[in-house]
């Protein structure tokens, strides 16, 4: 502990350290988030990367798919978890299209989000925009890959595990490879057979980070609301529950709601009260004028 009483966490990370972690055999924790509240309490605890994903489209503003995402709609997430999470180490996704509209528009949007406080930007894919990726890291701009399932491309592909047949095997497997030549400085493998997340692993430099993707890989990453069980009825095999948060908050909802028609919220020691020597001797008038001072 701290002389204030509050736990030491690690020294905020980089893009540069996360292969050093790789090197080291330490595996690398990530979760998602989306606003000043989490981030908050993300910051003040042990988990090594943020990622303001675009899954938030979904888990903050009920959109069926990340297709509705904006750049300004990531752009807000981005600087709510920056500003809640300043020791933590963030990335941002590129929302859908934003970089399949040529190299000028990706690196417009990059740019927003790294200028929100973003250290890196996420991007789903590789087929067509290998030039993007590449212009991004020649400018400066740390990318992080993410192949497998990718959300974005959902209306082609579906929810659905990708690489179990041969053909798809070989071809994430390439498409990894590339990715790592491009330079990115880590990569996503999502919903892929434990098997494929191994060869890649093993394979690659850069930390490979799983979302169902299995145990082998560098690191994993889930959405926030997933863990801590805030979503009902909606369990991916992947998913472990950390808290039941569902039915926690659904409960203190309805004791305070209990309290509030009993009237028992709130109780004398959560109310203000006029102190003794402010009452005694005073008019009603002069009781009147002191209630307008306080409102």
């Amino acid at each position: 502990m701290s002389a204030q009483g509050k736990t030491k966490h690690p020294s905020k990370l980089s893009a540069g350290m996360l292969q050093n972690l790789k090197k080291e055999h330490r595996k690398i924790s990530m979760l998602t988030c989306y606003d000043y509240s989490f981030a908050n309490i993300a910051n003040q605890s042990d988990i090594d990367i943020l990622l303001v994903g675009d899954s938030g489209i979904m888990t903050l503003f009920g959109y069926p798919d990340t297709t509705y995402g904006t750049i300004e709609l990531m752009e807000m997430m981005t600087k709510a978890v920056v500003t809640g999470a300043p020791d933590k180490f963030i990335i941002a996704d590129m929302p859908f299209l934003s970089h399949r509209k040529g190299i000028h528009h990706a690196l417009d949007s990059a740019e927003r989000l790294i200028k929100c406080g973003a250290q890196a930007v996420k991007i789903e894919g590789l087929s067509g925009h290998k030039d993007v990726i590449a212009y991004l890291i020649e400018s400066g701009i740390p990318v992080m890959g993410h192949l497998g399932l990718t959300p974005q491309s959902v209306h082609a592909t579906g929810y659905k595990v990708q690489g179990r047949n041969t053909d798809d095997f070989q071809a994430i497997i390439a498409d990894a490879m590339m990715l790592q030549e491009l330079g990115v400085f880590a990569m996503v493998l999502e919903c892929v057979p434990t098997e494929l997340t191994e060869k890649i692993t093993q394979m690659l430099d850069i930390p490979v980070i799983g979302i169902g993707a299995g145990n082998a890989s560098d690191g994993q990453v889930l959405v926030l609301q997933d863990m801590l069980g805030m979503t009902q009825n909606i369990k991916p095999k992947f998913v472990r529950h950390y808290l039941n948060g569902f039915h926690t908050i659904q409960t203190a909802l309805n004791h305070y709601h209990q309290d509030v028609k009993n009237a028992s919220y709130p109780d004398a020691t959560e109310s203000y009260h006029l102190r003794n020597n402010q009452v005694q001797g005073n008019t009603a008038t002069k009781i009147k004028q002191l209630m307008e001072q306080l409102s």
